[in-house]
C-alpha cells in the first residue's frame, strides 16, 4: 500500500520559534512533537502537516522547495505580507522581476516563500498553501507521483505537478536548469506507511521507483533516510 505524506519537515535552529511563526501565519495550532521539535497541525485532511526539528546548521543556500501562499482577493495579498512581516518575516530579492505580481519573503530563519496575487489559476481551490514549489526535474515529478499515489495535474515542457486525490496543496517541479545542491536540504518530506503497513516493504517499493538509501550520520534511528532521483533527502518513518 502506498505511503502517506506525513509532514514537510524543517531543520531549524529555533524549532519552537519557527513553528510559532508558521502557525501564526497559517492560522493553525502549534504543539510540541512528542518525539522531537514542534508540529504545526493541519486543520483538515487536505492540508500538509509541518514539523520543525532542531538543527545546528545555518542556512547557506536557497531552499529547493518553498511555499506559494494564495490570495482570494486583491486585498488579501498585502494583508498576508503585513502579517508575515509583523511575525518576523522580511522581504528578499531572489531575482524576481518588478512586473511579477508575487511578493517574495523569508521566514525568521531565511526560508523563502511567496505570497501570490489574487487570480492565480494554477493554485485556484488549493487552499492558503497553494503549492509547494520545488526545484526539480520532470523525472522527479514522475517519481513522487508514483511514491505518493498522487496523480499528475500538470506535465508540460518538463514542468510537472501532482495533487492528492483529496485536493489541497499541489507539489510542483519547475524543470531544468536546476540550482546547485551544495549540502543537505533544510526542508524534506517525511513519509509513513499506513497503520497496517510495513516500513521495509515501503522502502523496497521506493527503491524500485528510483530512490536510493542515504547515510547522513543519522545513527541508530527508527526511520530510513532516502533520496529521490534528484538527490533530495526524504525519510520513511514507521507506520503511524
Amino acid at each position: 500500500m502506498t505511503a502517506q505524506l506525513f509532514s514537510l519537515t524543517f531543520d531549524a535552529q529555533d524549532p519552537g520559534g519557527l513553528a510559532r511563526f508558521w502557525g501564526g501565519l497559517l492560522g493553525r495550532e502549534t504543539v510540541e512533537d512528542p518525539r522531537d521539535g514542534f508540529l504545526v497541525l493541519p486543520s483538515d485532511e487536505t492540508q500538509i502537516r509541518l514539523r520543525f526539528v532542531p538543527s545546528q546548521e545555518q542556512k547557506s543556500f536557497p531552499n529547493k522547495v518553498h511555499f506559494d501562499l494564495t490570495s482570494a482577493t486583491p486585498e488579501d495579498q498585502p494583508q498576508t505580507v503585513a502579517r508575515a512581516l509583523e511575525l518576523g518575516a522580511r522581504h528578499i530579492d531572489v531575482g524576481q522581476l518588478p512586473e511579477e505580481g508575487h511578493v517574495v519573503l523569508a521566514d525568521p530563519e531565511g526560508d523563502e516563500f511567496c505570497v501570490l496575487e489574487a487570480g492565480n489559476n494554477f493554485t485556484a481551490g488549493c487552499g492558503f498553501i497553494g503549492a509547494l514549489s520545488c526545484d526539480g526535474t520532470q523525472e522527479v515529478g514522475y517519481f513522487w507521483s508514483e511514491a505518493l499515489g498522487w496523480p499528475l495535474v500538470w506535465d508540460q515542457e518538463q514542468e510537472t505537478a501532482i495533487q492528492s486525490p483529496r485536493g489541497g496543496s499541489k507539489i510542483a517541479w519547475g524543470g531544468p536548469p536546476l540550482d546547485p545542491k551544495p549540502g543537505k536540504n533544510r526542508l524534506h518530506l517525511d513519509l509513513a506507511p499506513p497503520a497496517d503497513g510495513d516500513q521495509q516493504a515501503e522502502v523496497d517499493r521506493l527503491l524500485s521507483l528510483g530512490a536510493t538509501r542515504l547515510d547522513i550520520g543519522q545513527g541508530d534511528v527508527d526511520w530510513v533516510v532516502m533520496a529521490d532521483p534528484d538527490g533530495n533527502e526524504f525519510c520513511v518513518m514507521t507506520p503511524r
